[in-house]
């Protein structure tokens, strides 16, 4: 078996052509989607590098029943506010200081998004009602939810970012499309209680996964992305 098969212009292309057409979505179709594609992906996303071969990845796959217990009781926690209180993130995903060009990008998608829906800046309701659909995965028919060891490190959740990007690149490849979602992580206690976690296993993430709904506002948006010239520096 050749260890380096060639890549034509066709399969560049696509490959291009998956990676660029990816975008986080929040609206699904009910489609189902075969247990054989799922376990395709995975299959696929476990080609991801990671240091000295650890393969730190854990992927919790919920359809149906298990999907909507899971859901309902992140909702009730979610709508009561004294509930949500006490739940908390086991890991600081976003910085405690915002700065420019950060901020920046963060208050432009979400006031694009919530423009597309016709949410008021001032409409508190309707923002919390979108934000909640993230826990019944924007209607998709599979969720995904991703735990890593506690005993593992820094570079071991570099590792899982680029599994997590190959997930998503693999769904595009077979026509679907999912939404990461750090939400989840605020009640990664009632997940382990559904999931059954270890004491050692903790939340990445959760993601959904299925067929894109086309007639949703929210799945207009479309993202900007800097420049090479904004990002790169060459040396030599």
């Amino acid at each position: 078996m050749n260890p380096t098969p060639e890549i034509t212009a066709a399969s560049t292309a696509a490959v291009d052509a998956a990676i660029t057409s990816r975008r986080s979505l929040r609206a699904f179709l009910p489609t189902p989607v075969p247990r054989q594609v799922i376990e395709d992906i995975l299959a696929v996303a476990a080609r991801a590098p990671s240091g000295t071969n650890t393969q730190p990845w854990k992927v919790h796959v919920l359809t149906g029943d298990a999907k909507r217990s899971l859901s309902q009781d992140i909702r009730a926690a979610y709508d009561d506010p004294v509930e949500r209180a006490r739940h908390v993130e086991p890991y600081a995903y976003y910085p405690t200081e915002w700065r420019s060009p950060y901020v920046d990008r963060r208050r432009k998608v979400g006031w694009d998004l919530y423009t597309l829906l016709g949410i008021g800046k001032s409409d508190k309701a309707r923002m919390h009602e979108q934000h909640g659909r993230n826990y019944d995965f924007f209607g998709a028919p599979v969720g995904l939810i991703f735990t890593i060891d506690r005993v593992l490190q820094q570079g071991s959740w570099l590792d899982y970012g680029m599994f997590l990007q190959n997930v998503m690149v693999a769904a595009r490849g077979r026509g679907l499309d999912t939404c990461p979602q750090a939400a989840f992580t605020q009640f990664h206690r009632i997940i382990a209680r559904h999931l059954g976690l270890g004491v050692d296993e903790t939340v990445v993430c959760g993601m959904s996964l299925g067929h894109a709904d086309p007639d949703a506002a929210a799945n207009r948006l479309v993202t900007e992305r800097e420049p090479v010239a904004g990002f790169t520096h060459f040396h030599g």
